[in-house]
């Protein structure tokens, strides 16, 4: 009998890798970037961040040209002396990577005429990851694409998504492979318009949505993300599987390795992060992902957290039967553009967490706000508060993860001031006093990490 012989289409996977400003400070550091990427023929578009520092009393280059725009807004005639500071970053890179022939002179010359001529902020810090495209682009043997003509933003600022997706795709189409600078785009008046600072994370994400990317690799100086915060904790466990949400809940309470925007482009498209370590990629990092399987090590997958708040507790006898309430002691706040954090409650009683630096120049206002709206018997306000979040998909398959929290709080001698978990047994938020903070997170840690018990 002949042999049926089927013929298989071999799927190509795509993979849009984005390296952080530590990654591309210096020649020697493009050349490791160079090594990544030409050790997987998969990864196809790449997205620059401008150099970062070279050494700890280094400025990063975006710091430099914001630096020099103001400087063009006050006296022009130091504007040539500044941008050959800058020139001389881009020089000593280029002949770190022995570019022969390749030349950024007629960038400099235009970024130098705008500056004289009509200085723009957008325009002059997103140069820094223009020019390092440019070189990478080079470097590579890959096409630029400039940023500018595949990014756009709509009239009230916001990433015209729409638009953005269709131009994006279209034209990485045509490209086999191709680097695209990070961090900006082309604003509703056709002149250039960046992101906030960290922006490159959402031009990674938004290319790696755009062309239904397999992977989106974010390369940075660190494997990936920490259970907690080795500045607190020495030489914290890693996190080798994250979800979006967990990732959303440790990024609110300032675990920050990823820009909080980058998430949502791949979370709709359900393509996966993998955070990087330029400087180790034998390292697997940590992948982030919609959901999982995969059980955790421990069982909790982070702890974060922030200093600097204060909680506004309202006391009103029988709260609980007076429709609208609530609402009534919100928009207290409101009226005077102050967002709050956390709400927990009781029968009697409701705290609203906000951040001091916004409250308490403003305290007294809120305070007759709320008596004005709400007529509550009392309101009392407390600072000094420290927001811990312990964050797992772990803790609901787990019994007694509250209690572990807080026998280790108590044995390590800290006061819980504030307690709000939310219904999903994702997260635990904890309020402990400003001084109790570090003391706080090792001996949570301790307790879920180092013990396992």
């Amino acid at each position: 009998m002949a042999e049926n012989k089927v013929d298989k289409k071999v799927k190509t996977v795509t993979k849009v890798v984005k390296f952080g400003g530590s990654s591309l400070a210096d020649a020697a550091q493009f050349k490791k970037v160079g090594d990544i990427i030409r050790a997987d023929k998969d990864r196809r578009f790449v997205v620059p961040s401008a150099p970062g520092k070279r050494h700890s009393g280094d400025t990063k280059v975006t710091d430099m040209l914001i630096h020099i725009y103001h400087t063009a807004t006050e006296d022009k005639t130091k504007v040539k002396e500044e941008l050959l500071k800058i020139e001389a970053r881009y020089e000593e890179i280029i002949e770190g990577l022995d570019l022969k022939g390749f030349s950024l002179e007629k960038d400099f010359q235009e970024i130098e005429q705008s500056l004289m001529t009509d200085p723009d902020l957008d325009y002059t810090a997103s140069r820094g990851e223009y020019l390092n495209g440019r070189i990478m682009a080079e470097y590579l043997d890959y096409e630029f694409i400039d940023a500018k003509d595949v990014i756009f933003f709509n009239d009230e600022g916001k990433l015209n998504t729409y638009k953005t997706e269709k131009t994006m795709a279209e034209r990485l189409k045509k490209a086999g492979t191709a680097v695209i600078p990070g961090f900006y785009g082309m604003g509703k008046d056709g002149r250039v318009k960046t992101f906030s600072r960290g922006g490159s994370d959402i031009t990674g994400s938004i290319v790696a949505g755009a062309v239904k990317a397999d992977v989106y690799e974010n390369w940075t100086d660190v494997s990936g993300f920490l259970v907690a915060d080795p500045r607190i904790v020495k030489n914290p466990a890693g996190i080798k599987t994250i979800t979006y949400r967990e990732l959303r809940e440790l990024s609110y309470m300032g675990a920050s390795v990823l820009h909080e925007e980058a998430i949502f482009p791949v979370r709709s498209a359900g393509i996966p992060i993998n955070i990087r370590n330029t400087n180790a990629p034998e390292d697997a990092g940590t992948w982030i992902v919609e959901s999982t399987g995969m059980k955790p090590d421990y069982t909790i997958t982070g702890i974060a957290g922030k200093k600097g708040f204060c909680a506004v507790l309202i006391t009103k006898s029988l709260m609980n039967s007076e429709v609208g309430f609530g609402r009534k002691v919100l928009q207290a706040f409101e009226e005077n553009d102050i967002n709050f954090e956390h709400m927990p409650s009781g029968i009697d009683t409701m705290t609203i967490v906000v951040h001091e630096d916004e409250f308490l120049h403003k305290e007294q206002n809120v305070v007759s706000a709320i008596h004005r709206l709400a007529s509550p018997d009392a309101v009392e306000i407390e600072t000094d508060l420290a927001l811990i979040a312990v964050v797992g998909r772990g803790m609901k398959s787990n019994r007694g993860t509250a209690g572990r929290i807080f026998s280790a709080l108590s044995h390590a001698r800290v006061n819980v001031r504030m307690i709000d978990q939310g219904s999903s047994e994702l997260n635990i938020i904890i309020g402990v006093e400003n001084a109790d903070f570090e003391t706080a997170v090792k001996a949570i840690y301790d307790i879920f990490v180092e013990t396992q018990m």
